[in-house]
């Protein structure tokens, strides 16, 4: 299989790859202009179905992206509801400001990580939730920010930090580590098992020059692992890519914080939902559930993760490897 090379005129790649209005979005990974893409969101009905919020309830919305979520669950709620949305993204907080503006309950717009949920909910007079909803995966317009960089495959600053107050960036790890603790952080948090060989390329190449963009990392990963990606699926960086976007911005030890929480939060018979987007993340919730279940704090409502079905998948490719996991106070 043969790979794309970076792209490096973005407008023209965004007119051949952005599908007509009501086709679903063809982002498959390139960047465009961020004002041009729409956040889709992922499982929307049925997240409907399973939680039905009163008209004065209090949602939770962790990462409140351009609000596609709250929208829809705000509606529900009448003039003594409130949704509190999260996010470290001070543009997303600015998106949702606007999509939400005409809803008939208060909204509380917070530019902070969930992983601060008691903190920044007792700040604004809350103790008790009926609904927290995390939805982990990256808005489309993140992923088409060239100053994010987040993509591998149009040439942009190798960044990937989502909360610009975040000191170290993706290019700092790969020019800094040595090669053992970035062979090792490739494995932890991409799950490749090519990371060893994939650290030593990257340390023989930074000798040459610093690493300081996204296509060449690309580039130098996909050498790496030239032998085995003549069958693969993935982009030879996809998993390089996702260990040092955790890594940059502390996700897993986030999430973890954030679940950690939410029991003492929740009302009897209130929920928590989260929807994950690979294996390390599904693991922490799955468990996190379970464990509180076994204390008598929750009811694990969703013993296997529900997915997206393939109407949806076809209208929006990122809902692929969505897995939501629901859990109710009891």
């Amino acid at each position: 299989m043969r790979w794309a090379k970076p792209v490096k005129d973005i407008r023209a790649a965004a007119r051949r790859l952005v599908r007509p209005a009501g086709r679903g979005p063809a982002f498959l990974g390139l960047a465009v202009n961020a004002s041009d893409l729409e956040h889709i969101p992922v499982l929307l009905d049925v997240l409907a179905e399973q939680v039905n919020l009163p008209p004065e309830g209090v949602m939770v919305d962790a990462t409140i992206g351009h609000g596609g979520h709250s929208l829809r669950f705000g509606r529900m709620l009448g003039p003594d509801g409130v949704i509190v949305g999260f996010d470290v993204d001070e543009t997303c907080i600015r998106r949702a400001r606007s999509n939400l503006s005409k809803l008939g309950c208060k909204v509380i717009l917070i530019n902070a990580n969930f992983s601060r949920i008691c903190e920044q909910l007792n700040l604004h007079g809350i103790e008790e939730v009926d609904f927290i909803l995390a939805d982990l995966g990256v808005c489309s317009s993140q992923l088409a920010d060239l100053q994010m960089g987040l993509s591998f495959q149009v040439d942009m600053p190798l960044d990937m930090r989502f909360d610009k107050r975040l000191k170290r960036t993706a290019a700092d790890i790969v020019n800094e580590l040595d090669e053992k603790s970035l062979a090792d952080l490739i494995y932890r948090y991409g799950e490749d098992r090519g990371s060893r060989r994939i650290a030593r390329f990257i340390v023989r190449e930074r000798q040459k020059r610093p690493i300081t963009t996204t296509a060449r990392l690309a580039g130098i990963v996909t050498r790496a692992l030239a032998k085995g990606t003549a069958r693969a699926r993935l982009h030879p960086a996809t998993r390089t890519f996702q260990a040092l976007r955790i890594a940059v911005n502390h996700e897993l030890d986030n999430l973890a914080a954030m679940l950690e929480s939410a029991p003492a939060l929740v009302r009897n018979r209130g929920r928590v939902a989260v929807i994950s987007y690979h294996s390390l993340e599904d693991r922490l919730v799955k468990n996190n559930f379970r464990e509180n279940q076994k204390t008598g704090a929750y009811q694990v409502l969703t013993k296997k993760p529900i997915t997206a079905s393939r109407q949806e998948v076809r209208l929006n490719r990122r809902a692929r490897s969505a897995k939501l996991r629901i859990a109710e106070k009891i």
